[in-house]
């Protein structure tokens, strides 16, 4: 296997963490959201799930990226 093709999987990799950090600090907000306003948190949960999902299709993209990287001959 090529060194380049490793450094290139760990490099996708890295989108991992930016939506792990991403999605704290969604959370975060989303909760002093809630505690500031209770009567509103169901459309606040529903804007905090559909960012979820966007932030963790990048993590998710990320790792197919290395899958690939890694699998290819």
């Amino acid at each position: 296997m090529n060194p380049m093709v490793g450094i290139g999987a760990g490099i996708a990799v890295v989108a991992g963490l930016g939506a792990g950090i991403g999605i704290g600090i969604a959370t975060g907000h989303t909760a002093e959201a809630i505690s500031r306003q209770p009567e509103a948190s169901g459309k606040i949960q529903s804007v905090f799930f559909l960012g979820i999902a966007l932030a963790e299709s990048t993590a998710i993209y990320g790792f197919v990226i290395s899958i690939l990287l890694i699998l290819q001959r």
